[in-house]
């Protein structure tokens, strides 16, 4: 039998490479792994991303701009989680992506670890961040 993977898909509506730009920017093994473009032909906007993937912290995302328009988009049901090894990257990475977003839960001392933070960023991606 194949073995089966799984990688968590981000659809965007035109946002989808600004995106990516700014997740891979905020860790340091973070890279584009590839790109593909729609053309004039459609059914996307000429240039827009049509499926690209990249990579943050060791885990391969997938992202696309969404060619129709939707009635949703993204919720706090379904988030990030990054497990932070120092008190400075989980306060940059905390700071960086409530710029433009919200904080739903700010950076703090919640019980269940000494630092805990659930942002949703400026693209309406919810992550949760704890300090390991």
């Amino acid at each position: 039998m194949t073995k089966a993977t799984v990688t968590p898909f981000l659809m965007f509506e035109g946002q989808a490479e600004a995106a990516m730009t700014f997740y891979v920017s905020l860790f340091d093994d973070g890279k584009v792994i590839d790109i593909v473009r729609y053309g004039p032909e459609g059914p996307g906007a000429d240039g827009s991303i049509m499926k690209a993937s990249f990579s943050i912290a060791g885990q391969t995302v997938i992202c696309i701009d969404s060619a129709m328009k939707h009635d949703f988009g993204f919720t706090p049901s379904f988030s990030l989680f990054v497990t932070c090894e120092s008190d400075a990257q989980i306060r940059k990475l905390a700071s960086a992506l409530a710029e433009g977003g919200a904080e739903l839960m700010p950076l703090d001392n919640y019980g269940f670890s000494r630092q805990f933070a659930w942002v949703n960023d400026r693209f309406g991606v919810s992550w949760q961040l704890i300090l390991n």
